[in-house]
């Protein structure tokens, strides 16, 4: 396992899978001088491309600009797994614990929300390696199987197509010797590139008329009144609404560092693998997968039968988006050492990609709404890695919030309710440091570990 991991480390590219494309769209010049607009969207990822595209189909009048402080995809929606689901809060049994009166208008309406989706790629003929093939939850724990049975049956009540597999099933359907149970949702749920998805946008809302300027990062936002400016290095843009689409890279801001952590997510891709391999692990379904481990994998096939391996989650002091090096080494140590240790009949499968970078979590693992400056401007954000498809909804409401629009789902806790806050620092740094250490080794230790862990839930801290 330790020469695996190190030729890992020595061989693999530390970038984006998603991005290292030669299809990447050059970049859009950046802002220089002043301009004016209807909505001003600060972000190029797809909360932002998902509120342009939105409110410009609406309303073609409508004079929408992005400002990017890199380039489109380069945060978050650049780098995730790319599994998408009709969930617009981190799955059904999320929705179940922090919102159970409004689980059935949250299903409906994430439902619209992946159709929508589906409608807005097909209508602008966006190639973003679509598959709708499910996606799949399985156990690793003994102890979790009538967890899962129970989230199992909580799908079947709200109508989704849902099988329960035992171990041999679920094995059947991808190999893992730790894989003892699985549950498969089999519509309205598959996987995507999401570079390809986030390009693909930008180039539908620039033939809608929308001005994007990448490199052009916000330096300050002002209230002049009726308007806001947007302060960039070389010009301003003055607009009457501002969304605020930038996900883990605002929680340096007070009001926003109060409810979401810059954590920071990693993953890893592989070469393709050939006939033969992928015949020694099945897969012949090809759902994107959750497994229900402490420290949570998500991986998925890509159209090339590259594995995308995710999870590895880490915490650094205040949020720091760019952390050492060596921090972020040992976190790739543990990601190259989960995929061996799922997959050991895959150990002549090199590692060609890995990467990692911020995540907004927050502790209810959905979006919020913050207003800022009368409601002129909101923040939409808090998506805790699991925005791909829930971003769409975001942006909707988002703008909607914006606009001054009558929806009914404006009305729903959700929107109106933000998550706790979390701890400052010092303490904020000392708890994650603690939580980590006892989510790794709680499934073979149990003791304080669990208790730690059971405490941070009641607490209304979640880690998984």
């Amino acid at each position: 396992m330790q020469n695996l991991i190190e030729a890992a480390l020595a061989n693999a590219k530390q970038m984006p899978f998603w991005l290292d494309n030669p299809a990447a769209p050059d970049p859009e010049p950046a802002l220089s001088g002043a301009i004016k607009a209807d909505l001003a969207i600060v972000g190029g990822g797809f909360t932002g491309l998902w509120a342009a595209i939105q409110a410009k189909e609406a309303d073609p009048s409508l004079d929408v600009v992005i400002v990017e402080a890199d380039r489109v995809a380069f945060g978050a929606s650049g780098r995730p797994g790319g599994i998408i689901s009709t969930s617009v809060m981190h799955g059904l049994k999320n929705e179940n614990k922090f919102f159970p009166g409004d689980v059935e208008i949250l299903e409906r309406l994430g439902q619209e929300n992946l159709d929508a989706f589906k409608d807005t790629v097909e209508r602008h003929n966006i190639d973003a390696d679509l598959e709708w093939t499910g996606e799949m939850t399985v156990a690793v724990k003994l102890e979790d199987i009538d967890e899962l049975r129970e989230e199992f049956e909580l799908h079947r009540r709200y109508g989704h197509d849902v099988r329960f597999l035992d171990r041999d099933e679920t094995r059947a359907q991808l190999d893992s010797a730790q894989f003892l149970a699985g549950m498969w949702s089999r519509n309205r749920s598959g996987i995507v590139h999401p570079a390809k998805l986030a390009w693909g946008l930008k180039k539908a809302i620039l033939a809608l008329g929308v001005r994007i300027y990448e490199k052009t990062p916000l330096l300050d936002l002002e209230d002049r009144g009726d308007h806001l400016a947007i302060h960039t290095p070389e010009g301003e843009v003055v607009a009457r609404r501002v969304l605020l689409a930038t996900n883990a890279f605002t929680a340096g801001d007070r009001r926003i560092k109060r409810r979401v952590m810059a954590m920071r997510d990693h993953v890893l891709a592989t070469a393709p693998l050939t006939d033969e391999q992928l015949a020694r692990i099945g897969w012949a379904n090809r759902q994107g997968i959750y497994d229900t481990g402490t420290e949570l994998n998500y991986f998925r096939l890509t159209r090339d039968n590259r594995i995308v391996f995710g999870g590895s989650v880490s915490y650094h002091y205040a949020g720091s988006t760019a952390p050492p090096p060596e921090a972020s080494t040992q976190s790739f140590r543990n990601l190259v050492s989960f995929f061996y240790g799922k997959f050991p009949q895959l150990e002549d499968v090199a590692i060609t990609h890995l990467w990692g970078g911020p995540i907004d979590y927050c502790t209810r693992f959905a979006m919020f709404f913050e207003p800022y400056h009368g409601g002129k401007a909101y923040y939409v954000g808090g998506y805790s890695g699991f925005g791909v498809a829930g971003s769409r909804f975001g942006a909707r409401i988002g703008v909607a919030l914006l606009q001054g629009q009558d929806l009914p789902e404006l009305k729903l806790d959700m929107v109106r309710r933000r998550p706790n806050i979390l701890p400052p620092e010092p303490f904020r740094w000392i708890g994650a440091k603690i939580t980590f250490h006892a989510m790794k080794g709680v499934d073979e230790k149990g003791g304080w570990r669990k208790l730690w862990l059971g405490l941070l839930d009641k607490l209304g801290y979640p880690m998984g």
